[in-house]
């Protein structure tokens, strides 16, 4: 097993920032119904930066691990820095190659963190 594989398995069986926030200010989630993978962020937003994630899912090593390599990253890290993430982060930080049905577990993630960083800015003090 190469470097990129254990670090997958890593994070799948030991995933970082696991778990719920109390009083989110960001609260979101994507469903993949072709293989029924889930992912959900809550954020708290301090000065338009992460102040603090966790994630839950159920799902492939590949969208679990994802999720766990990218609530990392996302610590500490502007709304815009984020929104500027793209599939190339996320091949890159999942470090193998991937077929379209494969890519679309590890972007599941990405998918559901813009999508709530846009609705959080559309709607700013919805969880407030």
């Amino acid at each position: 097993m190469d470097l990129y594989q254990q670090e997958l398995m890593d994070h799948y069986r030991y995933p970082r920032n696991r778990g719920v926030l109390d009083n989110p200010d960001i609260a979101t989630e994507s469903f993949n119904p072709s293989c029924g993978d889930k992912i959900s962020f809550q954020l708290l937003i301090v000065n338009d930066t992460v102040a603090a994630l966790r994630f839950e899912g159920s799902g492939c090593v590949i969208s679990q691990a994802a999720a766990s390599m990218l609530s990392e990253l996302c610590i500490a890290k502007s709304l815009d820095a984020l929104l500027a993430l793209t599939t190339d982060t996320m091949t890159s930080l999942v470090g193998i190659p991937l077929g379209p049905t494969r890519l679309r577990c590890a972007l599941l993630s990405l998918e559901a963190l813009h999508k709530g960083i846009l609705e959080y800015r559309a709607h700013p003090q919805k969880g407030k």
